[in-house]
């Protein structure tokens, strides 16, 4: 995505006299920048992507890793999911400024949807620009139709709903696309310095509050469950998983997984109420990063029924033989 210039998002430093001499005027500071979703990173959010900060062909973020997409100009912050959309997640201002871009419109689509409409001209979606001064512009992109609630020359505080977080334009998961420029240069928020190579010690233009709520993460697990039938991804996208039961021919155990790298390995196993492993599966090791991994492990039902209690799913994410990541989860029967 790229935000087109304007005078409007441009603040030009000009000569003052004093005693005789032409001084530049002093530039203001960089912006510090507040979260800009309302959700919980771990809980209801997780970052996708960071800016690609390789100059060729290359994928490379700010921690030297690679979660990110080529030439990709910002952050990506993903809801859990299209049930998470339709309720409404607001996508808020992360620092105060005045709106000089605005579109609404475009329709909320999975670019990967059959018959799913042509994004020629509005890849970012439905979109609202703000410039803070200074030649500082934020944008807020792949946001949802209808739901912006500013409007052009609108100035806006720090926290204030902008719109809510969708799946218009070039996506196929519902985030919101949170780009940085100054003087129409894109800007790195997570390391501000020349956007060329890793930057793991360099400062941010997160607020102290925004920058603890992110940290880096090489994977997360997004979504957790359990279904009376197998689960594929369209189905945790959606949330219409059949809810476990205890006449259910089987208890299926699902999770998605995001940011993974080549040659992790996957593993679910369920427990039963007393504790033993019921069921266990291992993937074969990644071939290459993955941004979305789906992954389902089922147990029929034993002949003499569902034992009443707690049953509980793990899964691990190996790395290099170390556990990278975890998670477990549970559901009563």
């Amino acid at each position: 995505m790229r935000l087109a210039p304007s005078a409007a998002g441009l603040a030009l430093a000009t000569g003052i006299a004093l005693g005789g001499l032409g001084v530049a005027q002093a530039q203001p500071p960089a912006p510090k920048l507040a979260f800009p979703v309302a959700c919980e990173i771990g809980r209801s959010c997780e970052i996708q992507h960071y800016v690609d900060r390789d100059p060729g062909p290359g994928l490379l973020d700010y921690r030297c890793g690679r979660r990110t997409e080529p030439e990709h100009d910002g952050v990506d912050i993903r809801i859990l999911d299209m049930a998470a959309q339709r309720a409404g997640v607001d996508v808020l201002a992360a620092a105060p400024g005045r709106v000089i871009a605005v579109r609404d419109g475009v329709p909320d689509v999975s670019i990967r949807a059959p018959g799913a409409p042509s994004v020629a001209g509005h890849m970012a979606g439905n979109r609202v620009g703000i410039a803070l001064g200074g030649g500082w512009i934020l944008d807020y992109a792949h946001l949802a139709n209808g739901s912006l609630k500013v409007k052009l020359g609108d100035m806006v505080a720090v926290g204030q709903p902008l719109a809510r977080v969708g799946l218009s334009g070039s996506t196929d998961f519902p985030h919101l696309h949170f780009s940085v420029r100054h003087d129409n240069q894109v800007v790195d928020p997570f390391a501000p310095g020349a956007l060329s190579g890793c930057a793991t010690e360099a400062s941010s233009l997160w607020t102290p509050a925004a920058a603890d709520a992110m940290p880096y993460k090489r994977g997360a697990v997004l979504n957790t469950g359990f279904s009376s039938a197998m689960v594929a991804g369209p189905a945790i996208e959606a949330r219409s998983a059949p809810p476990p039961s205890t006449d259910a021919a089987a208890l299926v155990a699902y999770a998605r997984l995001i940011g993974l790298e080549a040659g992790d390995v996957v593993q679910v196993r369920i427990f039963g109420p007393d504790g033993k492993v019921l069921g266990s599966g291992t993937l074969a090791p990644l071939a290459t990063n993955r941004d979305d991994v789906p992954v389902a492990l089922g147990h029929k039902r034993p002949p003499q029924g569902w034992v009443r209690g707690v049953y509980a799913a793990v899964v691990e994410v190996r790395r290099a033989g170390a556990i990278a990541l975890s998670q477990r989860w549970q559901t009563t029967l």
